[in-house]
């Protein structure tokens, strides 16, 4: 009997344990099971192509895949909670955590083209914040949002699905609202002190456990951002919310998937 594929096992594995169906729909004809779509997602990711090139692919190779126009429906329903479990399953319960925020454009433009033109680059990028634990160097949890926004609006939401011992942030989430969330759930918060923000019971509390050397781990949240743009693309090609947040978060996906694949190969990703 063949081996079955380390990708295919894998994500068996994660769709079982988060309690997914076998089946995507109820009353539809049962063609592909919803491994399938998702592997074909995954890949499709991975190697930076469309739905159809994907789906040419893997016919070339001999290896069952749902249409185009299927695999479109299955990336628009596939919702956030479902990726919030992806992450947690791919990268277990962390210490410490690293939250910082990046932006993704939403075309790819050519230079050629817009100078040709006179145009301008495209505004309003996807916004992209990211808790990231700096041990097993993989993304624990995510928020992505189509419209500019403060960082500290999604740091909450952050520690709460990492549920980290200790985060390190920069100054862009120095509050005292925040210092506060983390000292209910016992998280020790650490962020630089701000010249006009220094008053907050909470805030001076925290500052007092502040160590340097702790702080320091929060670059590695900011090379993984950019590790990801040089891998996976520095844009998005989606158009509609559902699946610009479906893109985004498969290659965060891909990132803790594949990496954990390639270390155990003895290989950088």
């Amino acid at each position: 009997m063949e081996k079955e594929n380390k990708l295919i096992k894998k994500v068996k594995h994660l769709l079982r344990k988060i309690g997914c169906p076998r089946w995507l729909h109820h009353f539809g004809p049962k063609k592909y099971e919803f491994y399938e779509h998702f592997c074909a997602l995954l890949m499709k990711f991975f190697c930076r192509l469309s739905y159809r090139r994907i789906k040419y692919l893997f016919d070339l190779f001999g290896i069952r895949c749902p249409s185009k126009s299927a695999l479109w429906y299955t990336a628009k329903k596939l919702t956030s909670g479902f990726w919030q479990k992806i992450l947690k399953l791919t990268s277990g319960t962390p210490y410490l955590v690293a939250i910082d925020s990046t932006g993704l454009s939403r075309t790819n433009p050519s230079y050629h083209y817009l100078r040709r033109i006179d145009g301008k680059m495209p505004k309003i990028p996807v916004k992209l914040s990211t808790a990231f634990d700096t041990k097993k160097k993989k993304f624990c949890a995510a928020k992505i949002r189509v419209l500019p926004a403060h960082d500290i609006r999604d740091a909450k939401f952050l520690l709460k699905n990492s549920n980290p011992k200790i985060a390190v942030a920069d100054k862009g989430y120095n509050s005292e609202k925040l210092y506060e969330f983390c000292h209910e759930k016992s998280i020790l918060l650490m962020v630089p002190k701000k010249k006009n923000a220094k008053r907050g019971y909470y805030r001076k509390k925290m500052h007092k456990k502040f160590r340097l050397r702790t702080y320091n781990r929060r670059q590695l949240v900011e090379s993984s951002n950019s590790s990801v743009k040089r891998k996976f693309g520095a844009s998005v090609n989606s158009k509609s919310v559902r699946t610009i947040r479906t893109e985004v978060y498969g290659k965060l996906a891909c990132h803790n998937i594949f990496g954990r694949m390639f270390r155990l190969l003895g290989q950088s990703l």
